[in-house]
Formats: structure tokens, C-alpha cells, sequence
């Protein structure tokens, strides 16, 4: 069925109003599969694998492997190069890097990794994605000229534009690791225009910012640091219940 995990994401949307997708970071967490299968109890509606710096891809699909044995809820790609694009996943963000500098994060990536997902029967979800301010990997890699993080108006711009692109998801990236978020200003900013299901990541770590993004208007929120530490099943679980209050 076309659209399937798509559908799925409307779904949980429409049934829990923002909903969670842990980011899996290929590189950087150990026993994926557990991990996995603990968000999953916990209340996540999906989980990202991915890493702006993947360059294994033997190990990474290894991990999606051992992740879709483990869950039921689907596993979507979100890579930072073609080098993410691996077998068995249910989906991917496919994504363009709008404001990078480099036309490689933009168009060119996604050329050279399309056979791949086109192979492996992945779902493709049409992701336009902004990094916003600077100094992350996710920065650092995607040649990205950051969005200043007061800077809503821009932020709108690049959104309206996604959407006439025909991308039905945005993400708003502060990046991973990140000791800001994207302010709930230019979240609600963004929301009165992109008609699309809105991501937005990095610096959420405790279950009030959570709550707060929420409500400016995000659809998904990401959830990746967190999980690399030892206390992050309290905490997530937390997030997910703020969530659903």
C-alpha cells in the first residue's frame, strides 16, 4: 500500500495530537534493539535511525535489522548522506537540506540515493529540513547556513517554500546535542503557514520543553541525545506523558 507509514503518522497525530520519535544514533548507542524495544513500551510512535556522520553502512543495517525484529511500530530512516540509505526499513524522511550552501545536501545526495530506496521498497517522506542556528554536527556536516534562532520570518519563508515544493513534512532542526531548542516563537510562526506535519529536534531534554513545543504547534517531536545516557527511560518516559496529558 502506497503511503502507508504516512497514513500512520496522520494517524497517531490525529489520535495523540504530538507524538515522539526517538533518534536512534547508529554511532553513538549501544544495544539498539533494547533501546528500541523499551520506547516502543514506553509510548513512541515510531523510531528514527540515523547520524549526520554514518559511514558503515554494514553496521547500520545490521541495527535496522535487529530493531525490526525487536518492535512493532515502524522504523524510519533519517540519514545525513546516501550512506544511510539501507535495507528493511518501513520508511525514510527524504529530505533536502534547504539552507545548506552546498547543492550536494539540496538535490544531489537525494539523486544518488533514490535508486537505493526505490530497490529496498522503502517509503519515501518528502522532508524539506532547516537547520537552525549553528556549531552542531548536523551543521558542521551539511554545509548549513543556519537559521539565527530569532529569526521566525526566515524560518516561515523557507517552510512556505517546502510546501510548494510539495514536502509534507518540515523539520526544524536545532541539531543533536544542542544547548538551545527552536523557540516555540517560530514554531507557532512556522505553524500559521506550512500546512504539513512539523519535526522539530535537538535540545529537548526534560518533559516542559517537551510540553511547551507542543503547544506552539510542532506534530512530531525527536528525542535523541537522551537516550545515550543511563537515567533516559524516566525521563523519556516523562516526555511521552506530557505529551498526552
Amino acid at each position: 500500500m502506497k503511503n502507508e507509514i504516512e497514513k500512520y503518522i496522520q494517524q497517531q497525530i490525529r489520535e495523540f495530537g504530538t507524538i515522539c520519535f526517538p533518534l536512534i544514533d547508529s554511532e553513538n548507542v549501544i544495544n539498539a534493539g533494547i533501546i528500541a524495544t523499551k520506547v516502543e513500551r514506553l509510548g513512541a510512535s515510531a523510531v528514527l535511525i540515523g547520524g549526520s556522520s554514518v559511514v558503515d553502512q554494514i553496521d547500520l543495517a545490521k541495527i535496522v535489522s535487529d530493531i525490526k525484529i525487536n518492535v512493532k511500530i515502524p522504523v524510519i530512516l533519517f540519514p545525513g548522506n546516501i550512506t544511510g540509505v539501507v535495507p528493511k526499513a518501513d520508511a525514510i524522511l527524504f529530505s533536502s537540506l534547504l539552507n545548506s550552501e552546498n547543492t550536494y545536501f539540496i538535490t544531489e545526495a537525494q539523486a544518488l540515493g533514490s535508486m537505493s530506496v526505490k530497490r529496498y521498497n522503502i517509503e519515501p517522506l518528502p522532508t524539506g529540513y532547516l537547520i537552525i542556528g549553528e556549531y552542531t554536527t548536523a551543521w558542521y556536516v551539511g554545509k548549513a547556513r543556519g537559521i539565527p534562532f530569532d529569526k521566525n520570518n526566515l524560518a516561515v519563508m523557507y517552510s512556505l517554500a517546502a510546501q510548494y515544493l510539495g514536502m509534507r513534512f518540515l523539520y526544524l532542526e536545532a541539531g543533536s546535542g544542542s544547548t538551545r531548542t527552536v523557540s516555540c516563537e517560530m514554531i507557532a510562526a512556522v505553524r500559521k503557514y506550512y500546512e504539513g506535519v512539523i519535526i522539530v529536534g535537538g535540545g529537548i531534554h526534560n518533559a516542559q520543553t517537551a510540553k511547551e513545543i507542543a503547544d506552539a504547534g510542532a506534530d512530531i517531536i525527536v528525542i535523541g541525545t537522551m537516550l545515550e545516557k543511563e537515567d533516559w527511560e524516566q525521563k523519556f518516559s516523562s516526555i511521552i506523558n506530557s505529551l498526552r496529558q
